[in-house]
């Protein structure tokens, strides 16, 4: 069973920077690929990004891509989703989750964190 914990939500201003962690514990982390996901108000959970076991492959959906990376740290547990230019849509509950592979799916992901808010302001 794997354990995971979201922080660095937070209110930004259009244009911003922000940075989200996720820390996994209970499972051996190296062996699960990992995915972030947002959910805005009255929106369907969807996805944002996912990165590999190893971190050398990262895929993320176009409406992130340039502006958005995915980064992971086997040794500590954790992976983090960097947020450039951050666009008020860009507002949601973030969410980090764990697969046997990278999916962009979420019905393909087993275990999630609790998630973590991010507001951008105009």
């Amino acid at each position: 069973q794997v354990q995971l914990v979201e922080s660095g939500g937070g209110l930004v201003q259009a244009g911003g920077s922000l940075r989200l962690s996720c820390a996994a514990s209970g499972g051996t982390f190296s062996t699960y690929a990992m995915g972030w996901f947002r959910q805005a108000p009255g929106k369907e959970r969807e996805f944002v990004g996912c990165i590999s076991k190893s971190g050398s492959s990262t895929y993320y959906a176009d409406s992130v891509k340039g502006r958005f990376t995915i980064f992971r740290d086997n040794a500590k547990n954790t992976v983090s989703l960097q947020m450039n230019s951050l666009k008020p849509e860009d507002t949601a509950v973030y969410y980090c989750a764990a697969a046997p592979g990278m999916y962009g799916s979420k019905e393909r992901y087993n275990y999630w964190g609790q998630g973590t808010h991010v507001t951008v302001s105009s």
